[in-house]
């Protein structure tokens, strides 16, 4: 069986390293010379749109996923004619807006921030009103890791700083902008599902995330001081979603944690990063999970493979080899790709039985030096 996916970067190459070994093929579609998924397996490098590429990737493919979220919808739909895509394209379609997944999630019973949705100026200017400052102006399309976004606060330059919000994210965005109010958090955490073709789903657990500049930088499974009631909304939130979708794949919620009542932050309709850890963290990872339930094979369990793992990424650069590899229990991945600042090279996830011998460990990771040139 061989399975096309859109896109080529990390994500896409785990989904190919997870697959490899069931005997699956994989062709990836980026228009990126350097996608770094064309390092194990075919690449064909095109836009997404392009009608003769897409005809090319889906030629011979049982199925078509896709490895983020900011694929054209129309590339999926064009693609349906072809043969299966899954997720189906409208979970694309969901995710790719943050005021589509707001209306879903509320849809389904689960509470999300304030906000309000803007397009002109004087729009913006009536929402942050409405809203109040201090809050976050998003894109309602694109923007990730930070992107796409503005923090306001209140104070007397707070007009100059919606008029340069509005100016910022409406550049060459023609979708519009969603205001959100603030919500004191004590964590974020997020909550990573799977669901089969024949409608099963299984649940990993909570994950605490810890984000700096708007990316990701450490996940900790379990999620700590998690209460079995806590647990059950989000898995209960999580099965609806998918279910609500007639979703196939790996689906994973970011949600606010207000002492025990969630807020949904926003989806992601593939295998996300605060996920990382279940490669060897958990019985099945994420991504081996994900190509299973594409390919309409039984899903694998997703319970712990050990007591406690914490994932840390390697942001703009890599840490020395030699030194993170002599500390117990950790597992390198590096990307292939340059260096760059902000930019995700790699990660590094620690293994072991003691939740605070592993956090230690991960902290030794974060505080190695960078790599030079043993990469």
């Amino acid at each position: 069986m061989t399975i096309a996916i859109l896109g080529g970067g990390q994500l896409a190459r785990m989904l190919v390293l997870a697959g490899t070994p069931l005997g699956l093929r994989f062709r990836c579609l980026d228009p990126a010379p350097d996608a770094v998924a064309g390092h194990v397996c075919e690449h064909l490098c095109a836009p997404f749109d392009d009608p003769d590429a897409l005809a090319k990737l889906a030629r011979g493919a049982e199925v078509v996923t896709f490895e983020f979220e900011n694929v054209p919808a129309a590339t999926t739909e064009r693609l349906v004619q072809h043969g299966p895509v899954r997720p189906h394209p409208r979970a694309l379609a969901t995710g790719q807006d943050r005021l589509f997944e707001k209306q879903l999630f509320q849809r389904l019973g689960m509470g999300v921030p304030e906000y309000r949705t803007a397009h002109t100026l004087a729009e913006l200017q009536a929402a942050v009103d409405a809203v109040g400052a201090p809050c976050i102006v998003k894109t309602r399309r694109l923007g990730y890791d930070g992107r796409g976004q503005a923090r306001l606060k209140p104070g007397p330059e707070l007009a100059a700083a919606i008029a340069a919000a509005h100016r910022e994210l409406t550049h060459g965005n023609d979708g519009g902008l969603i205001v959100e109010r603030f919500v004191p958090f004590q964590r974020e955490l997020s909550v990573l599902a799977v669901r089969s073709l024949r409608g099963e789903v299984a649940v990993y657990p909570l994950v605490e995330n810890v984000h700096e500049g708007g990316i990701l930088r450490r996940s900790r499974a379990p999620a700590p001081d998690v209460s079995a009631a806590t647990s059950k909304q989000a898995h209960d939130f999580v099965a609806a979603v998918l279910q609500d979708l007639d979703y196939v794949g790996v689906l994973a919620i970011e949600l606010f944690d207000l002492g025990g009542t969630l807020l949904a932050n926003e989806m992601a309709p593939r295998v996300h990063n605060s996920g990382h850890w279940t490669i060897e963290g958990s019985v099945c990872s994420q991504f081996e999970n994900h190509v299973r339930a594409v390919a309409g094979l039984p899903l694998g369990s997703t319970a712990m493979a050990h007591g406690a793992a914490t994932m840390v990424n390697c942001i703009g650069t890599l840490p020395a080899r030699d030194a993170a590899l002599a500390l117990p229990g950790v597992h390198l991945h590096a990307y292939g790709k340059q260096p760059r600042e902000n930019r995700k090279v790699g990660h590094a996830t620690v293994v072991g039985a003691d939740r605070a011998a592993v956090d230690a460990l991960a902290a030794k990771i974060a505080a190695l030096p960078p790599a030079r040139g043993e990469w």
